[in-house]
C-alpha cells in the first residue's frame, strides 16, 4: 500500500505551525467572546489580508469619535483687571492733569464696580473724581475676564468701544 515516510523534525515543526496558525485565533476569538468572523481579502498588490470583521457593536468603539476639549484659559482677578485699567496712559494722564488743576483738593480712584459671570465674560471698572463729598464718574471700563480685552464705554453710544477708537475719540 502507501509507503509511509518517516516524519521529520521540520515536517512536525510546520505542521505544529499551521495548526496553530489557524486555530489559536479562532480558539482566541471564541475565547474572548468576540462575536466576529474572519475576513479574507486579497489587496491590489496581492498579498493576503487576513483580518477580523467585528459586530457593528465593536465598530462603533473602533470608529473615531468627536470630542469637546475644554481649553483651559487663564483668568484674571478683580486685582489685575483693576490695574490693566488704573495704569493706562490716558487714566494716568487724566488723574494728574485733574489733581494738577484742583491744586491737589481733587483724586482721582478707581473701584471694580462688576464682575464676570457666564453671560458676561468682564470685569467693570469704573475711574471717578474722589471728593470729599461725592465722587464724579469720568470713564467706565471693561476687562474680558482673561485680560486679552480692555473696552472703554462711549458714553454718547452708550456701547463699548476698542481702547484705539477710544483714544481716536479723545483727540478729536
Amino acid at each position: 500500500m502507501f509507503e509511509q515516510k518517516p516524519r521529520t523534525l521540520i515536517n512536525m515543526l510546520q505542521d505544529s505551525f499551521i495548526a496553530k496558525l489557524i486555530w489559536f485565533p479562532v480558539m482566541a476569538s471564541l475565547l474572548i467572546g468576540l462575536p466576529g468572523k474572519l475576513a479574507i481579502s486579497q489587496n491590489p498588490q496581492n498579498y493576503l489580508q487576513i483580518g477580523l470583521n467585528s459586530s457593528p457593536f465593536l465598530a462603533e468603539l473602533e470608529q473615531p469619535t468627536a470630542v469637546n476639549v475644554s481649553q483651559t484659559t487663564k483668568e484674571i482677578d478683580e486685582k489685575t483687571a483693576f490695574n490693566l485699567v488704573w495704569k493706562l496712559p490716558l487714566v494716568q494722564r487724566k488723574a494728574r492733569e485733574i489733581q494738577r488743576l484742583s491744586k491737589g483738593k481733587i483724586r482721582v480712584g478707581a473701584i471694580v464696580d462688576g464682575y464676570p459671570t457666564p453671560n458676561n465674560p468682564y470685569y467693570t471698572v469704573r475711574v471717578f473724581e474722589d471728593e470729599p463729598d461725592h465722587n464724579t464718574t469720568i470713564y467706565w471700563f471693561r476687562v474680558l475676564n482673561t485680560g486679552d480685552v480692555i473696552e472703554a464705554l462711549d458714553v454718547v453710544d452708550n456701547k463699548y468701544i476698542s481702547l484705539e477708537e477710544w483714544r481716536a475719540q479723545l483727540k478729536r
